[in-house]
């Protein structure tokens, strides 16, 4: 089989790398940082959730979006400094808008596929990520959230989700620990949980032990591609003197997050992705009377765009907001405060004087679809641009690029895998 090169150990790396040896490839892995999984598959909102296949492109959340520009606390943060690639970006995201619901039935039938995928490779590797199986509940203050949430619905059940509508009643039943008066809910059985970093991380010890060899520090500076090969050139950032190495590959797979846009564009590639920030808090459950105080079933809070994960006896993770303001990795107390505000006030007996806040750059394409194909040069492959969905999607989208990448498949006659999905779902 062929040497395959990897650039990224994120989830999408790591899950890339992982379905490549087992199909019997040769693999290195690139990397920026001395770990895996180190920038957005640090600490993310932990849900691996069809039930939040939905895409954002939809009129509502353009109008929503609007509301909220002058509000420090608002679940969207637009910074208006001019840029173009971000008002270029938001354009092609309005363009996106008649493909709604392909796009949000092709995404679910997806998230479904990934997680026997996912689960496959946890128990091949050996991994504890602290997974909870207790489904994903999603809840809405008032009648007109839930009616919208309503319809949203159908084009997941077409997509192939079980969801069940939930009564005030029962989502007290499925939570005692929430408190609050709710409209109603969507119960999903089948979502799950978990930890992404230690997944990442596991995941990438086990390919190592495989065989995967794993070049950290590894800033990737030059890329060519031909019919014969693919060259890849980095700066060692270990090294003080910034030693520059070179190698040759017989193809490439990108998985790099927000980098993808960069490394793209040097093989001729217009891969168009924004980074949109988003936050976390981990709440540290150092107590019995704390860990009660917490749920252990999986929320998401529509009106506030918030999620939760329980991660083990002593961890509470809580994320959510969307910021768009480039490669800007800042930590703002501003919009850590509504995660914290948002614990106390539906958990009020949670302590939040221990909370470690966090910030990762969703790597975002206009249409909120990943990009997972080839490449417009040979021996080029994608499997990047997944935005919020990259714990949900990343194993099923690794085993199509490895199939793709063990096939040959020649970029002037494939189709990107994204539109091969959006064709199923409208026909279907």
């Amino acid at each position: 089989m062929s040497h395959i090169a990897v650039i990224g150990a994120g989830i999408t790396g790591a899950t890339t790398a992982y379905a490549l040896v087992e199909k019997g490839h040769t693999v290195t892995v690139f990397d920026r940082h001395r770990y895996a999984a180190m920038e957005t598959s640090y600490a993310n909102g932990g849900q691996l959730s069809a039930s939040n296949a939905e895409v954002w492109n939809h009129w509502s959340t353009v109008l929503k979006g609007i509301g909220w520009l002058f509000r420090r606390d608002a679940p969207l943060s637009l910074n208006l400094t001019p840029s173009w690639h971000k008002y270029s970006w938001l354009a092609e995201f309005v363009a996106n808008i008649p493909n709604y619901r392909a796009n949000t039935i092709a995404t679910t039938r997806l998230a479904i596929e990934a997680r026997q995928h996912l689960l496959g490779m946890a128990e091949k590797a050996g991994i504890d990520f602290d997974a909870e199986t207790r489904g994903i509940l999603h809840i809405y203050h008032d009648a007109k959230g839930l009616e919208v949430a309503t319809k949203a619905n159908a084009l997941l059940e077409e997509g192939g989700l079980t969801r069940q509508m939930v009564s005030p009643d029962e989502i007290r039943s499925l939570e005692p620990a929430l408190k609050g008066r709710y409209a109603g809910g969507f119960f999903t059985p089948s979502d799950f949980t978990g930890d992404i970093h230690k997944f990442t991380r596991g995941l990438m010890a086990y390919c190592q032990r495989r065989g995967v060899t794993f070049v950290h520090d590894a800033d990737v500076s030059t890329l060519a591609a031909s019919s014969e090969a693919v060259d890849i050139g980095w700066t060692d950032l270990a090294d003080a003197r910034r030693r520059a190495e070179n190698a040759r590959f017989d193809g490439v797979v990108i998985c790099a997050g927000i980098a993808s846009r960069k490394l793209a564009a040097m093989l001729g590639d217009r891969v168009n992705i924004y980074p949109v920030k988003g936050y976390s808090i981990t709440v540290e459950l150092n107590d019995e009377d704390n860990q009660r105080a917490a749920p252990w079933v999986s929320l998401l809070d529509d009106k506030a765009k918030i999620v939760t994960s329980r991660l083990g006896v002593n961890r509470f993770r809580v994320a959510g907001t969307a910021e768009f303001n480039g490669a800007n990795r800042d930590i703002r107390a501003d919009r850590v405060q509504p995660l914290i505000d948002w614990t106390r006030k539906l958990f009020p007996g949670i302590d939040t004087s221990r909370v470690v806040p966090w910030a990762g750059l969703r790597p975002m394409l206009p249409d909120m679809m990943p990009r997972v194909g080839p490449g417009r040069k040979p021996r080029v492959f994608y499997n990047t641009g997944h935005g919020h969905l990259g714990w949900t999607l990343s194993a099923a989208t690794a085993q199509i690029v490895a199939d793709q990448v063990t096939l040959g498949v020649p970029a002037q006659t494939a189709r990107a895998v994204t539109a091969d999905m959006r064709t199923a779902a409208v026909n279907a």
